[in-house]
């Protein structure tokens, strides 16, 4: 295994959720993440410099470069949001479905064509109890649609979680991370196979998160945490005993181990790279790596808990 050497850059808040690399202007080769005060910030390629571009009054996770070259925010409080990272101005693009405020609006992937194809985690819990869903494996996560006019369609239900989203090279499927059941389900848009629903991967090495296709045009794919065996035989057990699982005081619940850990797959699913940093050898605190993104072979990680994002050279 190679030895990769963590590089982490803090920025003022916690929870550095996902990153994603500016491309033009500007913005060209900084990274955006948000973090749990609802701030979005902009951190130059050397971490040397720290703008805050924007706040949204909500908790923002997954980013985008928009076709436009503004920030696509998925805001787990507000849905779908623009940010304009010179004025910092906020617009609202989608905050419900089908009439019913979203609960949980998680990550996103932007077509060519512009079309949003974004994740709802769960319809019964909101992201401050994340581990309650996980837990009682509810498995009302969603993957969704937003239309250049305005329309938002739910496309795969049922989904254990649903996390990170993206988009193969030529676009010929979009693909989701399921956390709960360790996978990433594929659905298929043109082809032979449109409108089918397979795996990219699974049986994971751990829980996926948001996921991301890199410069590199591989599907780079979180594991914010190693597999649990506790966890999943909660899954299993009767929901009485899941419910009260999550009822326990926050030190006797599972907790997500500590590890920082990416892996990259190519479009037919084989497995590309794997990088998983010797956080001991290191000596380094942080974990739980929750967003990821390829550029230029350097890959950027954010992480639901840490006050900082990381980069790895490949």
């Amino acid at each position: 295994m190679t030895a990769h050497q963590l590089a982490v850059h803090p920025v003022p808040a916690r929870g550095a959720e996902d990153v994603v690399v500016g491309l033009s202007g500007r913005d060209e080769g900084a990274v955006f993440t948000g973090t749990a005060d609802g701030s979005v910030f902009r951190v130059s390629h050397d971490g040397s410099r720290i703008d805050l571009v924007a706040t949204t009054q909500g908790r923002p996770l997954g980013l985008e470069v928009d076709l436009d070259g503004r920030l696509l925010v998925c805001d787990a409080h507000r849905g779908l949001l623009r940010v304009d990272t010179r004025s910092g101005g906020v617009e609202a693009v989608a905050g419900e479905i089908a009439g019913v405020p979203m609960k949980f609006c998680n990550n996103a992937a932007i077509a060519s064509d512009g079309t949003v194809w974004f994740s709802d985690s769960s319809q019964r819990f909101g992201i401050e109890k994340w581990k309650d869903d996980f837990v009682q494996h509810t498995r009302t996560g969603r993957l969704c649609r937003l239309d250049l006019d305005g329309t938002v369609t739910v496309v795969l239900d049922g989904l254990a979680f649903a996390n990170g989203v993206a988009l193969s090279r030529d676009e010929s499927f979009v693909c989701v991370a399921e956390t709960g059941a360790r996978t990433v389900v594929r659905r298929w848009l043109t082809g032979p196979n449109a409108g089918m629903r397979d795996l990219l991967c699974s049986d994971l090495p751990g829980y996926p998160d948001n996921i991301a296709r890199g410069s590199d045009g591989l599907i780079w794919v979180t594991i914010a945490s190693p597999r649990d065996p506790v966890v999943e035989r909660l899954q299993t057990a009767p929901m009485a005993l899941r419910r009260a699982a999550t009822r326990l005081p926050e030190r006797l619940q599972p907790a997500p181990k500590r590890s920082v850990h990416v892996q990259a797959y190519d479009d037919e699913g084989r497995l590309v790279h794997d990088v998983d940093v010797d956080v001991a050898r290191q000596r380094t605190a942080y974990h739980m790596v929750t967003g990821v993104r390829e550029h230029e072979g350097r890959v950027w990680m954010g992480s639901l808990h840490e006050p900082a994002i990381a980069v790895v050279d490949l």
